[in-house]
């Protein structure tokens, strides 16, 4: 690993952990978006977005954890990063109000598949991993400080 290796890998989690939080922000602001996309003519309800994160080069997590279980040493990863951002598929909910200026012929609105209950959980998720690479940043910081004033 390079000197500054550390900072590559702590930046690059963080980088992806802010764009999960975005994500996140985003499913929040539109849980109510009845008027998400148009598609053939017709307005279809916000759907849920999630970012999914994976290892950037170095080898997979499988591969690591054999070699570190055989006491062999294997090249470490060099972060991670989103590889795309992906709809949830589940089912949009259906709510009777027939006020509404969406409901269909029966009363009842398709409302997005954002449930707020799972995106504070995934909030809190990326914020204490946005947090705990914060600190193994500034850990690293450190440790390069202390090195420095051997050399003194």
């Amino acid at each position: 690993m390079a000197l500054f290796g550390q900072f590559g890998i702590s930046g690059s989690a963080l980088t992806a952990q802010r764009l999960r939080m975005d994500i996140i922000s985003a499913n929040i602001a539109n849980a109510t978006t009845t008027r998400g996309r148009l598609v053939d003519g017709q307005w279809t309800p916000y759907q849920r977005k999630m970012a999914v994160v994976a290892p950037r080069g170095g080898p997979s997590f499988d591969t690591f954890l054999n070699a570190a279980t055989q006491g062999k040493q294997s090249t470490v990863t060099q972060g991670v990063r989103v590889t795309e951002i992906i709809e949830d598929q589940t089912p949009f909910k259906l709510v009777y109000d027939p006020a509404h200026p969406d409901a269909n012929t029966e009363g009842y609105v398709q409302l997005p598949n954002v449930d707020l209950a799972k995106e504070m959980v995934d909030m809190l998720s990326a914020t204490r991993a946005y947090e705990a690479n914060v600190t193994a940043f500034n850990a690293g910081k450190n440790m390069e400080m202390k090195a420095l004033e051997i050399g003194r």
